[in-house]
């Protein structure tokens, strides 16, 4: 079994209006800064915050911030446990109207805030540790019990 604890990610756009959620992994080999950013790497980032003059002021006007002050972790960060419960808000709303999509597939209304688990059972965010909990579809933070 392999002991690496997976990094969550939150990368946003204000350009495109697109945030989305990475692991470490999904980041450094999948496509996942090209669907956000339209640049194939992070480097390539900072060279959009240097010359981009529509993506200085989608960051600008987001954060309410002047140009001098963008940096590289105003769009791209280690998520936290509030981005992880936005997360959770998103793909329940995704999933009931999904739902009511397939409404004469079953009548079924107890299972509203059931989620699929979005990342490995166990996460780093900022504020440390995490594990899924099965029983209410999100994720719990680890103690440190000696």
């Amino acid at each position: 079994m392999e002991n690496t604890i997976e990094t969550i990610y939150r990368l946003e756009n204000p350009e495109r209006n697109v945030i989305k959620f990475a692991t470490g992994t999904q980041l450094r080999y999948e496509d996942v800064i090209k669907e956000v950013f339209g640049v194939a790497c992070i480097n390539d980032l900072h060279m959009m915050i240097q010359y981009n003059k529509s993506f200085q002021t989608s960051i600008c006007n987001s954060y309410g911030i002047s140009e001098k002050k963008i940096t590289l972790d105003k769009i791209i960060r280690i998520a936290s446990k509030s981005d992880m419960l936005t997360l959770k808000q998103h793909l329940i709303y995704e999933q009931s109207h999904n739902d009511l999509l397939d409404e004469a597939a079953s009548s079924e209304e107890e299972n509203t805030n059931h989620v699929n688990r979005p990342f490995d059972t166990i996460i780093k965010l900022q504020e440390g540790i995490y594990q899924w909990d099965d029983s209410n579809y999100s994720y719990n933070a680890v103690t440190n019990g000696a």
